[in-house]
């Protein structure tokens, strides 16, 4: 019974696009987790610690998550027209620390808006 607010600057998503873009935050947030894990804990592991296991675990792990991060963000893309700029900037998103969660908030929010990246 209980709905979100939508206030005047949101408009409702058509069903294919909400399906897009919740499936764009999980592996926007998902690939964000693992990079943080392979930067801040697996590599110094590697590096301070002599010991590389995790990242044998983590690093193929997120390589194959990215690849994910990919396609879906070049669906959401292209179903919600945006620029090529705004993709390849989105796309980029998840190979800098902690940005693939600034970027997903930043597309949430123009998206549900309407607005084109």
């Amino acid at each position: 019974m209980t709905e979100t607010p939508v206030d005047a600057t949101t408009q409702p998503l058509a069903p294919s696009l909400r399906g897009r873009l919740t499936r764009y935050r999980v592996i926007a947030y998902v690939v964000g987790v693992f990079l943080l894990v392979l930067v801040l804990v697996a590599m110094p592991l590697k590096y301070a610690a002599q010991n590389a296991g995790l990242v044998a675990v983590v690093g193929p792990l997120h390589g194959f998550l990215y690849m994910l991060y990919l396609v879906l963000a070049a669906d959401l893309a292209l179903r919600a027209r945006w620029s090529l700029r705004g993709t390849l900037l989105v796309l980029v998103a998840g190979t800098v620390p902690f940005l693939s969660f600034v970027a997903e908030r930043v597309v949430v929010g123009r998206v549900r808006r309407g607005e084109r990246l």
